[in-house]
């Protein structure tokens, strides 16, 4: 790694200079059941499709291809529950073997190209097995994460409308049993919709009770035929994958197979600067976008090892254990969010538990999901004396925006910036009318269409909700709703959102959302919840509450019926654990609040350090402007 932009630039010129060819020598790394006759196809979808004529399969791709090449003994899947004393390796073949079964098994009860299919699951082998399964029948997974309480499932289950649902009996946080099967029957309870069956993997801490559309997940594998690849489209869905949106209805992100494969397959060289048997730890979750990316399709795509965790990696009682596992399975690159290094730095902040583990395998830290503050990423780059890099993307690009890409040579980081453009991806900043802004200048970041492969093209079943959200507010671009600058080097600098979406521990939650379930208490009036600084999870919700003539409820009840009430609807995800009673609410002429108003007092540059949810000083501005 020569620590310079050389590499990089030349990669960038090459795809400038040519975007067709750059992403046609892109898609060459796959193996296609009807290769593509070009990559890119301006008239179609609602900004262009990529590789629109070509067919493929996703999960032929990710295991067929490498044990077929003569690698079925190498190690794809690792497995390591400290919550349940447990610890597992796949090969590729016996993780091919798997899948095989577990399409069969489902392919058996009437599953089948473009049927979807919901997996909620804890972080478990079988949750990935089960996604590659839909991918190999062309069915199409909706991952829903294991935090949403029923409410939030019963609304993706009635927007997919999934013939089947995959599930376990339950899941484990530290030493509490979360009962996974229950909440799903809650949801099914509320949906409108009613899948045909339930796969359910019973699991030793607890026996779910079975009823008449469950289904024993390791019977019906035992007694399935293997199922071979169904080739599909490229411009087919492979999954659909829920969002918050700013109305407080999830927006169904939808990726296609093809551009997926080729983006993510292309991003693990470059951007990561890993090979072929190199151990890859992505410490998210399968049920968010980096789960989706990192710890399931890019690394087995790329033919790499990856891991899942069971647990939380940082906190008691273990709080080395981001480097226990690193050292113990040899893990060459660690990508996490911000949010568990700064828990790391507040739990052990000389690094005493670090120096246990033996870290040479460890090449460099990725961090992700969240502005990381320069302070974190120089305590953390001291403490490892490796790098640490800062890269921004989102749900709807499905892979990184920017980067400093490691297989190009890893040129320097700037503390507090994102890194440049990944090749593909033109970022620029705009003023509200859409006009290009000078290096530099603060506005709002846009993408110049067409988006790269693997970016979203649609909303499910809501492609005029697609172009409103994303491609009518600055014509000709996509709208990241994330503020910035692009300095005068190209480094891209990632400072907020401009939408209602707060970012808690590098988790996107809508504010809107939560204002729904408050304002759905008997006792309030009207509300806001707004986002401010939080030492440990970058932001935090807060509830400005107005109640109703006549109510007279001490504050800590209000705020404790609230709390509860937010994590019985949305689930314990929203970490919503503050609510204020106000006078009013600040409003227009016509009625409405002025969030914005709320939000750039917990914003205001005059404080040194932004005011954090417990800093008096942020309420005393609310008060003031509401006059209360």
């Amino acid at each position: 790694m020569d620590g310079t932009t050389a590499g990089y630039d030349a990669t960038r010129a090459r795809w400038a200079a040519d975007n067709e060819a750059y992403w046609m020598a892109a898609a060459a790394g796959l193996d296609w059941h009807r290769p593509p006759s070009r990559a890119f196809f301006p008239d179609q979808g609602s900004y262009g499709l990529w590789f629109a004529d070509g067919w493929l399969n996703t999960c032929h791709n990710a295991l067929d291809r490498h044990v077929l090449a003569g690698r079925g003994a190498d190690t794809a899947l690792i497995y390591d529950s400290p919550v349940t004393a447990t610890q597992a390796r796949y090969t590729y073949a016996e993780l091919l073997a798997r899948v095989e079964k577990l399409a069969g098994a489902l392919a058996a009860r009437g599953v089948g190209k473009g049927d979807r299919v919901i997996i909620y699951m804890p972080m478990l082998p079988e949750a990935l097995m089960a996604m590659l399964a839909c991918a190999r029948l062309g069915a199409v997974h909706s991952v829903v994460f294991g935090g949403f309480a029923s409410a939030e499932l019963a609304a993706r289950i009635d927007d997919a409308q999934p013939v089947a649902v995959i599930t376990a009996s339950c899941g484990i946080e530290g030493a509490r049993v979360v009962h996974y099967k229950p909440l799903l029957d809650a949801a099914l309870d509320i949906a409108a919709h009613k899948p045909a069956f339930t796969l359910l993997l019973q699991r030793p801490q607890e026996q779910a009770a079975m009823g008449p559309r469950d289904v024993d997940f390791e019977t019906a594998l035992a007694t399935a035929t293997p199922h071979p690849c169904v080739p599909v489209e490229a411009t087919h869905p492979l999954y659909i994958l829920y969002t918050s949106g700013t109305t407080g209805k999830p927006k169904g992100i939808v990726r296609e197979n093809g551009g997926h494969a080729v983006a993510l397959h292309h991003s693990i060289p470059m951007i990561y600067g890993l090979s072929p048997g190199d151990v890859m730890w992505s410490a998210s979750d399968v049920g968010w976008v980096v789960g989706h990316s990192y710890i399931v399709y890019a690394p087995l795509l790329a033919g790499c090892t990856t891991l899942i965790y069971e647990g939380k990696p940082v906190g008691t009682p273990d709080a080395g254990a981001f480097w226990r596992v690193c050292a113990e399975h040899q893990v060459k690159l660690l990508f996490t969010a911000p949010t568990a290094i700064r828990a790391i730095k507040k739990e052990d902040p000389k690094g005493a538990l670090l120096a246990q583990y033996d870290l040479s395998r460890l090449e460099a830290l990725f961090l992700a999901g969240e502005r990381c503050d320069p302070d974190t990423a120089q305590w953390a780059e001291t403490l490892l004396a490796r790098p640490v890099i800062d890269h921004w993307w989102q749900t709807e690009t499905g892979w990184p925006i920017t980067g400093a890409f490691r297989g190009l040579g890893l040129f320097p980081a700037r503390l507090g910036s994102g890194g440049k453009a990944s090749p593909g991806f033109d970022v620029v900043a705009v003023d509200e009318a859409g006009h290009e802004l000078p290096p530099g200048t603060m506005g709002t970041l846009a993408i110049k269409l067409p988006m790269p492969p693997g970016c979203l093209n649609t909303l499910w079943q809501a492609p005029e909700r697609f172009r409103e959200a994303y491609l009518e507010h600055y014509p000709g671009y996509y709208d990241t709703s994330d503020a910035g600058m692009v300095d005068e080097d190209g480094y891209v600098w990632v400072m907020g959102r401009t939408d209602d979406i707060i970012n808690v521990a590098g988790h996107r939650l809508s504010t809107g959302q939560m204002e729904e379930v408050l304002s759905g208490h008997p006792d309030i009036a009207e509300c806001a919840v707004i986002g401010v600084a939080d030492a440990l999870k970058g932001q935090a919700p807060l509830g400005l509450v107005v109640l109703k003539a006549g109510v007279n409820k001490p504050n800590e009840t209000v705020t404790a019926e609230l709390v509860a009430r937010v994590r019985e609807h949305i689930g314990p995800v929203a970490a919503f654990r503050e609510a204020r009673v106000v006078a009013r609410l600040p409003k227009t002429r016509s009625g409405k609040i002025l969030r914005q108003t709320l939000r750039k007092i917990a914003d205001r540059e005059e404080y040194a350090v932004p005011p954090t949810i417990d800093d008096p000083a942020i309420l005393d501005e609310i008060k003031a402007v509401l006059g209360c």
